[in-house]
């Protein structure tokens, strides 16, 4: 019963030493894919073509590579999502308003994206 309490406990946390903020707007939630919902592929450290969605669209993550990565956008915060390597998703709500919103990875800001809302 001990050694059971402690392999509970031992499993809680993400191993990043900073406690989880609570979900708003444009924050990530881990999960399967969407059918449908657009995606950002993230592959050999790219994020590749700009991705056009609409105002308020369910935008899914994929992380193909086996690093980690984020979808942060450069504008206040508009999205930012953490992203587990070797085929980690999440998910993050599409700005309202319509726009360019260019977006990079803070583990690695040579990593830039756009994302586009009309």
């Amino acid at each position: 019963m001990l050694l059971m309490a402690a392999l509970l406990v031992g499993g809680c946390g993400s191993g990043a030493g900073s406690p989880a903020a609570s979900p708003g707007p444009g924050t990530a939630t881990t999960g399967a894919v969407t059918p449908g919902a657009p995606v950002i592929t993230i592959k050999d450290f790219e994020y590749g073509a700009p991705l056009t969605v609409a105002p308020g669209a369910l935008v899914t993550v994929t992380n193909m590579d086996s690093a980690g990565h984020t979808v942060t956008a450069d504008q206040g915060q508009a999205f930012d999502v953490d992203v587990r390597g070797s085929g980690g998703t999440a998910t993050f709500t599409a700005p309202s308003a319509t726009g360019s919103y260019p977006y990079f990875c803070t583990y690695h800001p040579n990593m830039r994206g756009t994302l586009i809302v009309k």
